[in-house]
């Protein structure tokens, strides 16, 4: 019985309830949207200026796209790329060049940027492998590192400063080679050119230089026992003139898309 009366009472009651419940429910939803109000994610900050990124030649081509992908999600932003040789932009940069990043093909050199206080806390975003380089045809016949020691034949290798020329050097004596070297180049677009144009008959280059030349080069690939990695750092500068753009530039290089761009042109991840 007990329970027969309380269903009873329930059921007397429905009307009311019904009725107290619409109201609360439009108290509630005004409520919530209040909170919903006062809640809601405010926008991202909008990234504007300029920022000048210093990179290793060898980067031409994927940091060229890197920086288009940048500006393109950030509309008020506006690259600008600096190529050359590690060593003569850590150079530039410790002279008081204006700068907002450093990419570096090699770890000396920004360890001497940040030994000279002009960044800090460089990462690691991508690596890098030798390769011979001959022109298109390979007249000369080039079959692999042995034939640097060949007087016969035009050998060219990135100066001795540079990161390519010095790891080239090493690559050398890894396989107990003397080269017989014609020309020393600057940076290794210049030495990738004077192969392209015929005017060596072989060069040691990075692999994403020689994928860079298409069908103008062939590649020879070098043992990996006598082969080295490079591996690209890159920071914020501690002048830069545009921090937040110039750390945004180095997670995007770091990101997922970055990384994608980046092994489009033959870069391995760190």
């Amino acid at each position: 019985m007990k329970f027969r009366a309380l269903r009873l009472v329930a059921t007397a009651c429905v009307p009311v309830l019904l009725f107290a419940a619409c109201g609360d429910d439009d108290d509630d939803d005004a409520g919530r949207d209040e909170d919903d109000s006062s809640t809601t994610d405010a926008p991202a900050p909008t990234l504007e200026g300029d920022i000048t990124v210093f990179a290793a030649a060898s980067l031409t081509d994927a940091f060229g796209e890197v920086g288009t992908a940048f500006e393109d999600a950030n509309p008020d932003v506006n690259v600008e790329l600096n190529f050359g040789p590690s060593s003569g932009l850590r150079e530039q940069i410790v002279a008081g060049a204006p700068a907002d990043v450093f990419a570096s093909a090699n770890t000396s050199n920004m360890d001497q940027i940040v030994e000279a206080g002009a960044a800090n806390d460089p990462r690691d975003f991508a690596t890098n492998l030798l390769e011979i380089v001959v022109p298109a045809g390979n007249e000369a016949g080039v079959n692999g590192l042995a034939d640097f020691a060949d007087a016969d034949l035009l050998i060219g290798l990135c100066a001795e400063e540079v990161p390519c020329g010095d790891f080239g050097r090493e690559a050398l004596a890894n396989a107990e080679v003397t080269p017989a070297i014609d020309s020393n180049e600057p940076d290794v677009r210049s030495l990738l050119t004077k192969v392209e144009a015929g005017e060596l008959d072989a060069g040691i280059v990075y692999v994403t230089d020689v994928l860079s030349a298409g069908d103008a080069v062939e590649g020879i690939e070098i043992p990996a026992d006598d082969n080295v990695t490079a591996t690209y750092p890159l920071s914020t500068l501690t002048e830069a003139g545009n921090t937040e753009v110039a750390d945004a530039f180095v997670a995007f290089v770091l990101s997922d898309e970055g990384q994608e761009i980046l092994a489009s042109y033959g870069f391995d991840s760190p």
